[in-house]
């Protein structure tokens, strides 16, 4: 350290899930690099050592001592360095398996710090698999050929200049009371954070701002590397962070969703971190206080009851981004989805991929998705094969939209008619083609889905599923028809985003493109399983069928996002709504809603990889876990109080 300053790295490497020797190697690559270009102490991501989305496999002997042999490798590689290396790993202690950041010097390890907050909600399930440092008693290991103390008491390490840090591990940092807060006033100049935070909607900024905070608050440097690239999409994507803040303002940033590895380096002057604490008084009184401080409750006096009135507003569309940051949430997302894809496509060696078209806003979003993640990764747009199928109710709106859409994105085209074949299956199993029944329609959409499977085998590709979140939530899928595919890129995304979407992509491409995607916007949606009327348009309106999607999402989102009861959820859109729909109209729908969300949810209970991109998903192995033969009757009974 040189005029109080000490240059340190986080890195984000790449990483192959379950592969330890491959992730110690890149971790080497790594730290070589930061050794030669000064860095004193460089931080990689959570678990990097195995890749965080391991799942059950954590549970494995096996993979238990690949880590630990792994840990072997990269003590024989520093053995002549000076850097210090922040790595993480899980680490069993007795009957405990702990998620740990070990911080290695010179062949050595200085110390194990275990993560003390465990995500348990949304997408993360970390206690199934790991317990949380509050669980431990200090006792000493064997790990790594030594024998070495593990506490859970906070840890604060010293360079040979006297720079003092501390490391926590993701969820510490979104916890009320951070690790870091104790190991700031405990003497920590900077706080490292190995971290493994999905990417989602308006969630990035949320975390710098709480980086930011985090780092004025405690006066230090916070050093941030979270997961990118290479580890599973099968339900999330880790967009890669590298991030390093001095008191609230941000040093340098790295690239978000990349696809190779990175690293950000900065110069933290850490005398004047020091001079900001001694003249910031309430950082000092602090020091005295920061032990086991009781809590004073101060009960208030009961008042007289009175009449709710709902007085602030509520947003009718809340899955929709705020005006100001549409362009941006919008980029957001597309990212979000063509690295889950990219991430999949990678992983299976694979660069055809087959859509089926159909010249709706789902499959034109899937199509587009496809497009941008075959441009991002250098591969030729004919790998895109998309296949339009017209059917008994195709119209030629959407038919000549599906076809020129195809064409202007420079895919593979095929068209492949389903009525010779489904007239062939109703022949076979004796259904009478006027009768225009679920039969009826389930048969085309099941045949739609075996062509696509059975191309994607000719090809040596992948089905690309078109479905999205709101038809999920309301069943609005056949069963192992469009149901199914082989990675679902819009499974995480609702219907009235899906519009300003398409919308937004109009806006950036040519004229011809952008007239073919708003005429598939104003199009009204319909899975169009039954014939045109006289007139040749569109007879079966999906909205007349199971209603307003605006409404449905809105019930969607407060239903799974809060947990609401059905009368809170009618209170807050008769405010969303005034004026839009009728109370009976809003109390219909939401029965519905209900009804349809608790009969369906067998579909959901077996639904295909796909990424989540906002704060809601329906993935049974993330956000949702409900029973597919669970009671819907106290719900729907509040539903019929609501008149």
């Amino acid at each position: 350290m040189e005029h109080g300053f000490i240059k340190v790295a986080a890195a984000v490497p790449s990483v192959r899930v379950a592969d330890c020797k491959y992730n110690v190697e890149q971790i080497e690559e790594l730290i070589a690099l930061a050794e030669g270009k000064g860095v004193e102490i460089i931080v990689f991501p959570e678990l990097c050592i195995t890749g965080y989305t391991c799942q059950d496999l954590f549970s494995q002997q096996l993979l238990q001592e690949a880590s630990e042999s792994a840990v072997l490798l990269l003590l024989d590689f520093t053995r002549q360095l000076d850097i210090i290396s922040i790595v993480g790993l899980p680490i069993a202690v007795g009957d405990l398996l702990l998620n740990c950041a070990v911080v290695i010097q010179k062949g050595q390890i200085l110390g194990i710090v275990p993560k003390e907050y465990l995500p348990n909600y949304g997408e993360f399930y970390e206690k199934r698999w790991f317990a949380s440092s509050q669980d431990l008693r200090d006792t000493e290991i064997r790990f790594a050929g030594n024998m070495l103390p593990i506490t859970s008491r906070p840890q604060v390490f010293c360079t040979a200049d006297g720079v003092k840090f501390g490391v926590e591990l993701c969820e510490d940092l979104w916890a009320p009371t951070p690790p870091s807060n104790h190991l700031a006033l405990a003497g920590a100049d900077i706080v490292f954070n190995l971290s493994a935070s999905d990417d989602l909607i308006g969630k990035h900024d949320y975390l710098c701002k709480l980086i930011a905070q985090q780092s004025a608050r405690t006066i230090t440097g916070y050093v941030y590397a979270s997961a990118g690239f290479g580890e599973s999409t099968q339900d999330v994507v880790y967009g890669g962070n590298a991030m390093v803040y001095e008191n609230g303002q941000c040093l340098c940033a790295g690239e978000r969703f990349a696809l190779d590895k990175q690293m950000q380096i900065a110069q933290i002057d850490v005398e004047r971190l020091r001079a900001e604490r001694r003249t910031n008084t309430t950082f000092v009184n602090a020091q005295r206080r920061m032990i086991h401080e009781p809590v004073v409750n101060i009960q208030a006096h009961s008042v007289t009851p009175r009449d709710f009135v709902l007085e602030r507003e509520v947003n009718s569309t809340p899955f929709i981004p705020q005006a100001g940051c549409m362009e941006q949430s919008c980029e957001e997302i597309f990212h979000i989805q063509t690295m889950g894809l990219a991430k999949r496509l990678v992983h299976t060696h694979c660069q055809q991929v087959v859509v089926g078209v159909s010249g709706g806003l789902d499959s034109t979003l899937a199509l587009l998705v496809c497009a941008r993640t075959f441009d991002m990764l250098g591969y030729d747009r004919s790998g895109i094969v998309g296949i339009t199928m017209p059917g008994f109710g195709t119209t030629d709106r959407t038919y000549a939209n599906a076809l020129n859409l195809m064409r202007q994105l420079g895919v593979t085209v095929r068209e492949i008619s389903i009525a010779k074949s489904v007239r062939q299956h109703f022949e076979d199993i004796g259904h009478d083609i006027s009768q225009h029944d679920v039969t009826y329609e389930n048969s085309q959409a099941r045949e739609r889905t075996q062509i696509l499977m059975d191309v994607a085998n000719q090809v040596g590709g992948l089905v690309i599923g078109t479905g999205d979140l709101s038809e999920l939530a309301l069943g609005w899928c056949t069963y192992n028809g469009d149901h199914m595919s082989m990675y679902a890129v819009n499974a995480g995304v609702p219907k009235t985003l899906i519009t300003h979407l398409v919308k937004y992509v109009a806006s950036t491409v040519e004229e011809e493109t952008a007239a073919i995607l708003l005429d598939i916007v104003d199009t009204p949606i319909s899975p169009e399983l039954i014939p045109a009327d006289e007139q040749g348009k569109i007879q079966q309106k999906t909205e007349d069928l199971v209603g307003p999607y605006v409404l449905h999402d809105f019930f969607l989102y407060y239903f799974l996002r809060y947990g609401f009861r059905p009368s809170k959820i009618f209170l807050l859109a008769q405010k969303a709504f005034a004026g839009q729909f009728a109370d009976g109209v809003i109390s219909h729908w939401l029965k519905i809603f209900c009804r349809r969300f608790f009969n369906q949810q067998f579909k959901r209970s077996c639904l295909p990889d796909g990424p989540k991109v906002g704060s809601v998903s329906l993935s049974p192995r993330g956000d949702w876990r409900m029973p597919s033969d669970a009671a819907a009757e106290l719900w729907l009974r509040e539903c019929e109080s609501l008149g």
